[in-house]
C-alpha cells in the first residue's frame, strides 16, 4: 500500500477518495492458490464457448447497442499501489441502466428462438423474434422471474422486445422506484412478504401452476439452461473489455449475488485468455455472504439474511448451483465489505475523485474499488492475491442510478 504521504499527493483534491482508503477494512476474507488454465480444461465449465459467440453475436445486433465505456480510475491505482485500475462502467447499458440488460432479454430472446423452433417444426432465430416476426405466437408464452430490481428490468425489457407477457415477484425490501421501472415495460409486478430467496420460491410455484417459462439468474436442480443464457449475457462486457484495454488484465474484482456474473465473467476471460487468464476475487456484502461461506467450506452453504444489505443486487443467500463448479476451481480470494462504506465510494464517484470526470455509480457498482483497498491494506491476503506495483486491476461498474430516490440518498448521507 502506498505510504500516507505518497497517496495521491495527499491534496484536497482527493481527499474524499484519501478518506474512504483510510476507513475500509474487510470484514471476512478467504483465499486459496490457483493455477490459470484454459477454460476448456476445467472440470465442470458452465459455458460454451458457442453458447458465449451466440450472445455476443445476438447483442451486438440490437438496436441501441454500444460498447459501455472503460474508465482509468488513475487515483486509486495511486493510491492502492497497483499499476493501473480499469472500471467497466454500466449505467448507460441500453438504457437500463445495468449490465442484467444483458442476460435477461438475452435468455429469453434465445429460449423464444428454441421454443418456436420446437412448436413450428423449423429454424427461428433470435433476430426473427425481435423483430417480431412471431409476434401472435409470443403472446401465447409467458416469462416470470423473481429480482431485487435489475434483473428484473432485464427480463420486463426482453419481454417486451420478444411480444410475449411477463410476471414478476419481488420481495417486501424492493425500493419503489425499481418496482415502477419494472412495470414501465409492460410487466405485471407481484411483492411477497419475504426475502429475495423467498421470492424465488414464490415465483417457482406461480410458474409451475401456470405454465410460465421461469427467467432466472440463478439455477437449482433441474434448472440450469435459463441461467446459463443469462450467464452468456454477461459474457458481452469481457469481449468489449478485451478490445477496450490497452493490456490485459492481472486480477479481476467482481461482484456476487448468487455468483452469476462471477461464473460468467471467469468463463469469457478464461476462454480469451487461457493460461494468461487473471486472477480472480469475489466480493460480497457481509450481510449476505453466501459464496464466502460456501468457499470457505469448501460446500455449497445456504446463509440467513438477518438484515438487507444496501446493496440490493448482492442480497442474495444461496449460491447459483450453475456458477458454484465455476467459483470453487476458479476464486482466488473472496471478501466481504460492510454497508456502511457504500455511501463514501459512492461520493467519490459522484465528485469526480476516482478519476478525471464523475461517474454515476450506484450502490452494487462501488464494491471493487472498496474491495481492493481493503486488500492491499491487508498484506497475507494482498500477498496470496499477487497483487503488487505491476498489477492491472479490472473492477465492474455494475449499475448507475437504477432507483434515483435511493441513489441520491446515499450520496447525501454523511460520512
Amino acid at each position: 500500500m502506498a505510504t500516507r504521504d505518497s497517496k495521491i499527493n495527499n491534496d484536497s483534491e482527493n481527499i474524499m477518495l484519501e478518506k474512504l482508503i483510510q476507513q475500509t477494512e474487510l470484514t471476512h476474507f478467504w483465499s486459496q492458490h490457483i493455477e490459470p488454465s484454459p477454460y476448456s480444461s476445467l472440470q465442470n465449465p458452465a459455458l460454451s464457448e458457442e453458447l458465449m459467440q451466440r450472445a455476443v453475436n445476438a447483442v451486438t445486433q440490437w438496436p441501441g447497442y454500444t460498447p459501455t465505456d472503460i474508465h482509468a480510475l488513475t487515483p486509486v491505482a495511486k493510491a492502492c499501489g497497483v499499476r493501473a485500475v480499469f472500471y467497466k462502467d454500466e449505467s448507460a447499458r441500453f438504457g437500463l441502466g445495468s449490465f442484467k440488460a444483458l442476460g435477461g432479454a438475452f435468455a429469453i430472446l434465445d429460449w423464444a428462438a428454441s421454443t418456436l423452433t420446437e412448436q413450428l417444426g423449423k429454424p427461428v432465430s433470435i433476430e426473427s423474434v425481435r423483430s417480431g416476426e412471431y409476434k401472435e405466437q409470443m403472446k401465447n408464452l409467458t416469462v416470470a422471474t423473481a429480482t431485487d430490481g435489475n434483473h428484473g428490468r432485464s427480463v420486463a425489457w426482453g419481454a417486451q422486445l420478444a411480444g410475449c407477457p411477463c410476471e414478476i415477484f419481488i420481495h417486501r425490501d424492493v425500493s419503489v422506484g425499481r418496482e415502477q421501472a419494472m412495470a414501465e415495460f409492460g410487466a405485471n409486478v407481484t411483492r411477497i412478504d419475504g426475502d429475495y430467496d423467498e421470492s424465488v420460491r414464490v415465483c417457482a410455484t406461480q410458474s409451475a401452476n401456470n405454465d410460465w417459462q421461469i427467467i432466472s439468474d440463478t439455477s437449482w436442480p433441474g434448472y440450469n439452461a435459463i441461467p446459463r443464457a443469462v450467464m452468456a449475457g454477461y459474457t458481452v462486457m469481457v469481449e468489449e473489455m478485451a478490445s477496450q484495454m490497452d493490456t490485459s488484465p492481472t486480477h479481476v474484482i467482481v461482484q456476487a449475488g448468487v455468483g452469476g456474473l462471477a461464473a460468467g465473467v471467469m468463463s469469457a476471460w478464461w476462454k480469451t485468455l487461457g493460461e494468461n487468464a487473471p486472477k480472480f476475487i469475489v466480493v460480497e456484502s457481509d450481510r449476505a455472504a453466501c459464496i464466502y461461506q460456501s468457499l470457505d467450506a469448501n460446500a455449497v452453504t445456504a446463509v440467513r439474511i438477518a438484515e438487507e444489505t444496501v446493496m440490493a443486487g448482492l442480497s442474495c443467500g444461496e449460491v447459483s448451483e450453475l456458477a458454484w463448479p465455476v467459483l470453487q476451481q476458479g476464486v482466488t480470494a473472496a471478501v466481504c465489505i460492510a454497508d456502511d462504506l457504500v455511501p463514501l465510494a459512492m461520493q467519490c464517484f459522484a465528485n469526480a475523485q476516482v478519476t478525471d470526470k464523475a461517474i454515476e455509480a450506484g450502490e452494487c457498482a462501488v464494491p471493487g474499488v472498496i474491495a481492493l483497498a481493503g486488500i492491499m491494506k491487508n498484506e497475507k491476503l494482498r500477498q496470496q492475491c499477487g497483487l503488487d506495483e505491476t498489477s492491472v486491476v479490472q473492477i465492474f461498474g455494475c449499475e448507475g442510478a437504477t432507483d434515483r430516490a435511493v441513489y441520491d440518498e446515499l450520496l447525501a448521507q454523511p460520512t
